[in-house]
């Protein structure tokens, strides 16, 4: 059975069967050649790799001066000849799965916005980009050289050049997706964009939700926790369902709640565990109840989610509402539910006709608080 080496043992099988060389040489040759742009090889790696190559006897070293502190030059054994020449082909016949994480990262990119996508390939383009000139760089410096250089130059050069053309393609979709798809917040500016600190009253439509009940702070009570991972995990199976099925595509729209309790006082002193919440989604109007119970029963079989089958499809209005945008912390709402409650809603004649409703624009887990952006929507009756 053949030996396998790692692609660093094999570079630094490679340079000693060249001639023999001791680390420094080694180092001076892989920063000169550009290695590094293709192999992962750090300079405090060399004399581990080579110990472990003399480990095997692959390789055998030397101190030509004959002193106990002289520099070891390290050559290729016969056996390690005919390794490196067995592996050698081996490299370049065999296709080796390769794991890149941006491929983690596309998976996962439906939980970004779309610009957010955007921008971060196209950083990762500029990246690649440097990359690129490194290379070309390092080419130059060495011209006239070697065809098995030249080969290695062309096959980087090639591979980060296709990576540029895929991230403009990519980006260049994802744009004109982001301007054609459905997203409650770009299309209804008037229920999901209210300006910070001006009371706005809006006239709110009956809309489709998926829809979930509990009580308690949501800051510690798991039960909170598992209905809103059932609402995302839903909300996510209808938006692939609707775009493989329907051809539809659509941004997931932000989370909402529904608050209330027996003393609506408790939200200003934020007495969270007597809170009564319903927590929701609003969907396109073109998803249908036989989807929602289709993607029920789905992410139930697949995910074992707790919570799934207590969410609900339900159409839900409110009328007249006042809203306002909040930006800081959840826990400073309270100054502002006061001005709205005791000032404005007397000041226009407007009393309570509902739960108190908020919309959360940003996610927390990756939101400082005091940049927190929330929709404060209380609806009112005109008395």
């Amino acid at each position: 059975m053949s030996e396998s080496l790692t692609d660093a043992e094999l570079t630094v099988l490679g340079l000693v069967a060249e001639r023999p060389r001791h680390g420094y040489d080694l180092e001076a040759v892989i920063e000169a050649r550009g290695i590094r742009q293709w192999t992962s090889l750090a300079f405090s790696a060399i004399y581990y790799v080579l110990g472990r190559l003399e480990s095997r006897a692959l390789v055998s070293s030397t101190r030509p001066d004959g002193t106990a502190k002289g520099r070891r030059v390290y050559a290729a054994t016969p056996a390690g000849v005919r390794v490196l020449a067995d592996a050698t082909r081996r490299a370049l016949a065999e296709l080796r799965p390769t794991h890149p994480s941006i491929l983690a990262g596309l998976a996962n990119s439906p939980a970004l916005p779309g610009a957010e996508v955007v921008d971060a390939l196209r950083a990762r383009e500029a990246q690649v980009a440097e990359r690129l000139a490194a290379i070309q760089a390092a080419r130059a410096a060495q011209e006239p050289v070697a065809d098995f250089v030249a080969a290695i130059f062309d096959y980087a050069t090639t591979q980060l050049q296709a990576e540029r053309a895929w991230i403009a393609t990519t980006t260049a979709n994802l744009e004109k997706n982001m301007a054609t798809k459905s997203d409650i917040k770009r299309d209804r500016k008037d229920l999901y964009g209210p300006r910070a600190g001006s009371f706005q009253l809006v006239d709110v439509p009956e809309l489709p939700f998926l829809m979930i009940d509990g009580k308690g702070d949501p800051n510690t009570s798991p039960s909170y926790q598992d209905a809103v991972t059932a609402l995302y995990a839903l909300s996510y199976a209808l938006k692939f369902a609707s775009k493989s099925q329907l051809g539809r595509d659509y941004v997931v729209a932000p989370l909402e709640g529904l608050w209330s309790a027996d003393d609506p006082t408790v939200f200003v002193t934020r007495a969270k565990g007597d809170w009564r919440w319903t927590m929701l989604i609003t969907q396109p109007e073109w998803i249908t109840a036989a989807m929602v119970d289709e993607a029920i029963r789905l992410t139930a079989t697949k995910k074992g989610l707790p919570a799934v089958d207590q969410v609900r499809f339900e159409r839900y209005a409110e009328g007249l509402a006042v809203q306002v945008l909040h930006v800081g912390s959840y826990d400073d709402e309270g100054p502002v539910l006061v001005r709205l409650h005791h000032e404005f809603m007397p000041a226009n004649g407007l009393t309570f006709n509902g739960p108190h409703h908020e919309i959360y624009l940003s996610d927390p887990r990756r939101t400082e608080p005091a940049k927190l952006r929330t929709i404060l929507r209380q609806p009112v009756a005109r008395s």
